[in-house]
């Protein structure tokens, strides 16, 4: 289980590599709330490369500020591949930065189902002129501990990929 201590790291380490790399990162939230975003400008120095984030809580607000796509959100849900994927690419598309986090998930305690049990999460990541790539999580615990260990995959996902 990740801690608070970890994601701080994390973010700190993320941040050296933009900086190193000169990118900037933006993105796009949606079950963990901008926690990610406020886990990156924790970190001194972050607007040097941290951009901003959209925190798409809602169908409509990831339709409207990133351009997902309602026939894409109707047949696949919000919690999808699919809608991970346009989170990340619309991002980077609307910021111009290189570098993109988008995580859409079930935090609980309600809205799982058998097919799509709480503590499901889709994160992307974009890397601009690249496809953003997408991976499934199935955390356990609760709403707490589902969000903070999105929050660290999403960071040691953009870490590895720096």
């Amino acid at each position: 289980m990740a801690t608070q201590q970890q994601v701080e790291t994390l973010a700190a380490e993320v941040g050296a590599l933009l900086r190193q790399h000169g990118c900037q990162l933006v993105t796009a939230e949606s079950c963990t709330g901008g926690w990610i975003a406020q886990a990156m400008t924790a970190v001194p120095g972050s607007s040097e490369w941290f951009w901003g984030a959209y925190v798409t809580y809602t169908n409509a607000t990831k339709e409207r500020m990133l351009g997902v796509d309602a026939a894409v959100l109707e047949q696949y849900g919000a919690v999808s591949r699919e809608v991970a994927l346009q989170m990340a690419e619309g991002a980077l598309r609307n910021s111009g930065v290189g570098t993109s986090i988008a995580v859409t998930g079930l935090a609980g305690p309600d809205g799982g189902s058998d097919d799509l049990p709480v503590g499901t999460v889709w994160i992307a990541w974009g890397v601009q002129g690249q496809s953003a790539v997408a991976k499934r999580f199935c955390f356990d615990g609760d709403r707490q501990a589902v969000r903070l260990a999105a929050v660290a995959e999403a960071l040691t996902g953009v870490r590895e990929r720096l």
